[in-house]
């Protein structure tokens, strides 16, 4: 049977847009993708069971970050005061985590996108937009260095989202940036995420005061260790990962980083990675309906910091690549 892609005009939070769901009716599976709300996939049903948490009151108080898939560009998660210099110019963002003194996730998942083009075949459906700065948040070109496309393409096959990213500088400077992803997701028959086995290796973690990188990375303390599979009860977790390990490597050279599954239920949904997506950050909302599992390419506050911190700048006319796949696996 076809998959197929339906489309209905919504609004969030006063704003309208076309609402793309991409599905499959013989298994019951199907993704809802909201470009108005950064491109933002609120919705994975698979075989019946929802893969991800949506906050019950989206469309009255679509919060970017807090529901579905967010998509973080030009920079996930904090940069330090809102203020980070590049090729010795200062700029300054605004001021706008939890505790307004820190900027936070980029501009991306706060504006529209642009959708270029969808299609639906046996084998399955797909859905590109494009992020542009300039374009799609023109109130923030002056704040970052540079300009660049974020191209994104989901790729929908029931079980399995993949989600392609293509950078391409799009100004004459260089341009600095970072990605991340994220997700929030929810496995069938756990009613909380205490009742979640998570297994996510790797051998470091970055030390964080104020949720803010304070020192070099550390060996993972037993506290916060999933290099083997563990229940998360009672563990409260905001932890930024890195030097990240792989339970396998799939045919296509993509890198299995973690595992979620109930520890008595039939399959477990994965979090693949190219090996751009070095970081990883483990969080429990306070609500404690989801675990996040957020694929990096650079550290928090990696714009601010030396050394290894994933930090990329793209020369004039180049371009970089990368995917993440979030897989629903029933025979692990």
């Amino acid at each position: 049977m076809l998959y197929h892609i339906d489309t209905e005009e919504r609004s969030a939070g006063g704003r309208g847009g076309t609402v793309y769901t991409l599905s499959h009716a013989a298994t019951d599976s199907l993704i809802e993708v909201w470009p108005a709300h950064g491109f933002n996939c609120l919705r994975w049903r698979h075989r019946g069971h929802d893969l991800l948490y949506a906050a019950p009151d989206w469309e009255s108080n679509p919060v970017p970050t807090r529901s579905g898939i967010p998509i973080l560009f030009p920079f996930p998660n904090r940069i330090r005061d809102g203020r980070f210099t590049h090729d010795g110019q200062a700029f300054t963002l605004p001021k706008n985590d939890s505790t307004k003194a820190n900027a936070i996730h980029g501009f991306a998942p706060r504006n529209a996108w642009t959708v270029f083009g969808y299609a639906a075949d046996a084998a399955g459906a797909w859905l590109h937009a494009d992020f542009r700065i300039a374009e799609n948040a023109p109130e923030s070109k002056d704040l970052w260095p540079g300009d660049a496309t974020l191209s994104v393409v989901y790729r929908f096959t029931g079980s399995k989202i993949r989600m392609e990213f293509r950078v391409a500088n799009a100004g004459k400077t260089s341009f600095p940036f970072g990605i991340g992803l994220h997700p929030y997701f929810t496995i069938p028959g756990a009613a909380t995420v205490d009742d979640t086995e998570l297994h996510a290796p790797a051998r470091s973690v970055w030390p964080l005061t104020d949720s803010l990188p304070s020192g070099p990375k550390q060996p993972v303390p037993d506290a916060l260790n999933f290099n083997r599979p563990r229940r998360i009860a009672g563990i409260n977790l905001d932890t930024v990962y890195g030097d990240l390990g792989v339970i396998r490597t799939g045919p296509d050279g993509m890198l299995l980083r973690a595992a979620l599954k109930r520890p008595d239920g039939d399959g477990q949904l994965e979090v693949w990675t190219t090996a751009d997506f070095r970081e990883s950050v483990l969080f429990t909302p306070v609500h404690r309906q989801a675990l996040c599992v957020e694929p990096y390419t650079c550290v928090t506050d990696a714009a601010n910091l030396t050394g290894d911190a994933g930090w990329q700048t793209l020369p004039p006319g180049s371009v970089w690549t990368g995917a993440v796949e979030f897989a629903w696996n029933a025979t692990p």
